[in-house]
């Protein structure tokens, strides 16, 4: 087969990977469980592609991501549940009828009023999806309290963040940032009793809540913690870096060097970031 632009021909060559007599035994293999993992790795891809500005890389991210949903969409029209076209259909309805204030007659809207018609359009959809239930004979959804709605596999970080959020819009939260860095505290005090006590499964129950802690006080002052991590983890690498290059010209290895000497050249390497950031 030719490359082409035209998505029919990735549906048509995903088809032919998964054809049961000749196709690729390895994606023959795959069901919806074995390759959702691959799905959230893709996005990360994606994620890491943007963040380190590099186009190239993302246009190739993309399609691997692209890839993911063809796969979804052949294994579900193989038990004739739903295809590609079902797909592409069900996303551009919801958003026509998410976005009245561009394809109804709301106009002039507000980021904020915008949010409100959003969500109170999503409260109704949840309203008619179980209308559609009931009259098809379906089991009603189980009942879903305030934190619902939240994929347990998004990354910690994230999920931690969209349940603080969900729990603040029913009055379960602090006020003040200040009360959130006392809980850090706190957090820290317990972690430091467990340590001390060598019990590693109560240090890692408190790693967990010291953690989330910590998601807690970047929502409270409008910070992405998955973005803040992201960074400081690229950061790291850069002067980690920086102590390799500077040991290598010295003809030795990172292992061949004392932490006071990796420290000081770490020192170095953040100076140096700080007088490349004055001069731009």
């Amino acid at each position: 087969m030719q490359p082409s632009r035209d998505i029919a021909d990735l549906i048509a060559l995903m088809a032919r990977l998964r054809a049961p007599k000749d196709g690729c035994p390895w994606d023959l293999a795959q069901d919806f469980a074995s390759i959702a993992p691959y799905a959230l790795e893709e996005a990360a891809e994606v994620a890491d592609a943007i963040e380190r500005g590099d186009f190239v890389d993302l246009r190739e991210e993309l399609g691997d991501l692209l890839l993911q949903v063809v796969f979804h969409a052949q294994m579900a029209r193989e038990r004739a549940l739903f295809d590609f076209g079902g797909i592409v259909e069900a996303i551009t309805a919801k958003l026509i009828r998410r976005h009245p204030h561009v394809f109804g007659e709301a106009r002039d809207l507000s980021p904020d009023e915008v949010a409100k018609v959003w969500n109170a359009i999503k409260a109704q959809e949840k309203i008619e999806r179980a209308a559609a239930r009931a009259a098809a004979g379906a089991p009603p959804e189980p009942e879903a309290g305030a934190l619902a709605g939240v994929p347990s596999a998004l990354p910690a970080l994230v999920r931690a963040l969209k349940l603080q959020e969900k729990a603040s819009k029913v009055g379960f939260d602090w006020n003040d940032a200040r009360l959130v860095i006392a809980k850090i505290r706190e957090e820290c005090d317990e972690m430091e009793r467990e340590i001390e006590a060598g019990d590693k499964a109560a240090a890692a129950g408190e790693l967990g809540d010291l953690m989330f802690a910590l998601v807690n006080l970047a929502r409270h002052c409008d910070i992405d913690p998955e973005a803040a991590l992201r960074s400081t983890n690229a950061k790291f690498e850069r002067r980690f870096a920086f102590i390799e290059r500077a040991l290598a010209a010295q003809g030795r290895k990172p292992q061949e060097a004392s932490l006071a000497e990796k420290d000081a050249l770490w020192d170095e390497a953040k100076k140096e970031e700080k007088s490349t950031k004055q001069k731009t």
